[in-house]
């Protein structure tokens, strides 16, 4: 980094955090009690705080990663300002975590764009630094910063452990994938991901080299390879695998995120399932629509250099290319909606998230509309896959296949579950222009500005109960 550049970030990021703070110190002043799921994480940090180690909320679904850490921060921070009494592990205190892990993603971002865009002439200083402020920005990431839940240090053990694996420093990688899954148990996702990504290089060298003695240089390893490719490929592919040599050589490659993998199995063997706690809440199913709202989301929150005039026009033109592609494909996905649709309890009830607004107002209004969506999410997922095809087959491969783990198990549309697929996505997309970074911050900046008026002032009350009520994520 130079040094105009590294001046250039460090003032931005500053301000980032100077903002953060005056919009946490609103959002304290104003909620100052627990709120949503903060009911159970502040009490059991001020028990860990407490030293009361032995004791856990059956209710908590979640690793102790996130109480573990703020009592490792708070304590030594309290004792060396002296402070006593109800400012230790306060509510604010222990929110406060959350904005210290926000401004440490703006830097892992930034680091990780300079890291993945390094042979890209295009992504100028100002290109990188503008983007990552604006995935730092991203609403339903940098919304929870001021809340006590899990997200912001999630992402950033699992951003962390992902620039430790492409700086190729796996051991440490790995040990950042434990402390992600220590805060949230799917992020072992995301480790096999990054495990993922090592594999798909290999896969790619051998590909090349295999490509060279049949002397078929024309043939591509990027995604807009055609059937006979694909085919090629695939057949590759297995051959590899039955190759006990490049078994062994993957494993001694990938060997701390397979350690941990093994531990996580072991885990879940002796826990009786991925998830502590209460887990009448959590039943895993094949909600395969899942995929379709993801790609929906993406393509929203990407837009500003997701969709264009041409992008639109190569969708059609691929359509005509290819009808019997994706007619099946679209008659697969119809069949999806109408045998896997699934609505959460909470989803139904719960009138302060945004995604019960998303469910009444739209999938709701008749019973159709969930079926003529569908050509929506076909452009959706298109889309998707065509902003990646900068990079290898193997490595769409890999980020796909983690990426429905990630999704479809989930039986509740809940919008934060979005958050690490989203950014990875977005990391490894072609840094698009300043103009469309500007809009794309903008967009962002609005979509906070209206959801923190929306949580601050424009409460309610349920039936029944006296307790004010916001809307959120």
């Amino acid at each position: 980094m130079e040094k105009a550049e590294w001046y250039i970030f460090s003032s931005l990021s500053c301000a980032y955090f100077m903002i953060s703070c005056i919009l946490f110190s609103k959002f304290t002043r104003e909620q100052r009690e627990p709120y949503m799921d903060e009911i159970f994480h502040v009490p059991q940090a001020q028990k860990y705080c407490e030293g009361r180690f032995n004791e856990w909320d059956p209710m908590i679904t979640t690793l102790p990663g996130l109480y573990l850490v703020s009592v490792g921060i708070v304590k030594p921070s309290v004792w060396l300002a002296g402070w006593s009494g109800k400012a230790v592990c306060s509510t604010g205190m222990l929110r406060f975590i959350n904005l210290l892990f926000s401004s440490g993603n703006l830097y892992l971002i930034y680091l990780l764009l300079c890291k993945l865009h390094q042979t890209d002439k295009a992504a100028s200083t100002s290109r990188r630094i503008l983007s990552a402020l604006a995935i730092s920005s991203f609403p339903v990431l940098y919304f929870f910063t001021f809340l006590y839940y899990t997200d912001a240090g999630s992402t950033f053990f699992t951003l962390f452990a992902y620039l430790m694996c492409l700086y190729g420093s796996h051991k440490i990688s790995g040990l950042l994938g434990f402390c992600a899954v220590m805060f949230r148990q799917t992020n072992i996702i995301w480790v096999v991901f990054c495990a993922g990504v090592l594999i798909a290089q290999k896969l790619t060298e051998a590909w090349k080299t295999e490509l060279t003695k049949k002397r078929e240089d024309k043939v591509s390893t990027s995604t807009g390879a055609s059937v006979t490719e694909i085919k090629n490929v695939t057949q590759f592919m297995v051959e590899y695998i039955l190759s006990t040599k490049n078994v062994k050589s993957l494993i001694c490659l990938t060997w701390p995120y397979v350690m941990l993998l093994v531990g996580f199995l072991v885990f879940i063997v002796f826990n009786g399932g991925i998830v502590v706690g209460d887990r009448s809440s959590h039943e895993a199913c094949l909600n395969f629509p899942q995929l379709f709202y993801f790609f929906s989301f993406t393509l929203a929150f990407s837009i500003s250099h997701s969709l264009s005039y041409q992008k639109i026009v190569n969708f059609f033109q691929s359509l005509k290319k290819h009808p019997i592609f994706f007619l099946s494909l679209t008659a697969l996905s119809l069949f999806l909606v109408w045998k896997f649709t699934y609505a959460h309890k909470y989803l139904l009830a719960d009138n302060r998230h945004y995604s019960f607004y998303v469910w009444k107002k739209i999938f709701q209004k008749h019973k159709l509309v969930p079926f003529i969506l569908v050509p929506g999410y076909m452009f959706a997922a298109w889309s998707f896959a065509d902003s990646l095809k900068s990079k290898s087959l193997f490595w769409n491969l890999m980020f796909c296949v983690c990426l429905v783990a990630a999704t479809v198990p989930q039986k509740l549309l809940e919008f934060r579950y979005y958050i690490l697929p989203y950014l990875i996505y977005r990391l490894n997309i072609q840094v698009p222009s300043v103009f469309r970074l500007v809009l794309e911050l903008g967009l962002y900046t609005t979509v906070n500005a209206l959801t923190f008026y929306l949580f601050l002032n424009r409460t309610f009350l349920w039936p029944n109960s006296e307790e004010v009520q916001r809307y959120m994520w």
